[in-house]
């Protein structure tokens, strides 16, 4: 199946399923601590996976490491109402829990609490699987904060730009969808790799101080 062990598929498959529900629940949370409910009457304030992963962005996590799941749906008007920061606040709140699943994943590796161990032909090792949950959890944190719609970086870098700036961002904003596909499979095909050169030096630099590593 394009290159993958069937550990791998496992711990991908079952990272998806924590990573993805959390991330989604953190949104729904966020709202509803913010008094929008609308993620909480559509069903979203669960951690139930089947609420919350979309087909194609699960297939894209499974082989190439990184996804996305089904946005959760919010009332920014209401959001608005109760706080100008609060739309940042719950978009914000789905990429920083794929922080701290990351960091309890590196915790017992840090500390010694899981030693090294080659995975299995069937099941990851304990230390294998970690090591694939705090990537992908590091890796959907930055992904996510790209400043493009529909990752929460768009609604990030909303509320922090300067004004000034904001015209030009509405401009882009149309394009936002076909500029990250662009980035993300299109380029690479004639290598390059934008993606590659922005993320991977800070997923580096964030894995080795997870897991103590001198940088």
């Amino acid at each position: 199946m394009l290159g993958l062990t069937f550990p791998t598929l496992f711990s991908r498959i079952l990272t998806l399923l924590v990573a993805f529900s959390v991330h989604e629940f953190a949104h729904a949370w966020t709202a509803n601590v913010y008094g929008d409910d609308t993620a909480r009457n559509a069903g979203r304030l669960t951690l139930n996976p089947l609420k919350h992963l979309d087909p194609i962005g699960t297939l894209v996590l499974i082989f190439a490491g990184f996804g996305w799941a089904k946005p959760v749906p919010i009332n920014p008007y209401t959001l608005e109402r109760k706080s100008p920061s609060a739309v940042m606040w719950v978009s914000l709140a789905g990429p920083f829990s794929n922080f701290l699943l990351a960091i309890i994943a590196a915790i017992p590796i840090r500390f010694g609490w899981i030693p090294y161990a080659a995975t299995g032909k069937i099941l990851p090792s304990p230390y294998t699987f970690l090591i694939e949950f705090l990537t992908i959890n590091l890796l959907l944190f930055l992904f996510n904060l790209i400043p493009l719609a529909p990752l929460d970086g768009e609604k990030i870098i909303d509320y922090l730009l300067p004004e000034s700036w904001r015209h030009g961002f509405e401009r882009i904003r149309p394009y936002s969808m076909f500029i990250l596909l662009l980035i993300i499979f299109v380029l690479p095909m004639i290598g390059v790799d934008i993606f590659g050169w922005i993320i991977t030096p800070v997923l580096t630099n964030l894995y080795k101080l997870l897991l103590g590593i001198p940088l």
